[in-house]
């Protein structure tokens, strides 16, 4: 991972579910990120998958998720 790539982490089946059940949202709500973007490339995750991005902020650190298509 480069020094300025956002952390970020695959999430498991019962992670996606209590994630869609507090957003109250479906899977093809979520925002979509490319297989081929380079973030993904590295992670080797397969289509489908919700993987979890973590970004600094000046308050801390933000969480966005995103669907791999």
């Amino acid at each position: 991972m480069h020094i300025l790539q956002s952390k970020h982490t695959n999430l498991k089946p019962e992670e996606v579910e209590k994630l869609l059940k507090k957003y109250n949202c479906s899977l093809s709500q979520l925002p979509k990120i490319s297989k081929k973007d380079p973030q993904i490339v590295e992670a080797d995750v397969d289509v489908g998958k919700v993987v979890c991005f973590e970004r600094k902020t000046d308050d801390g650190v933000e969480e966005y998720f995103r669907v791999v298509v």
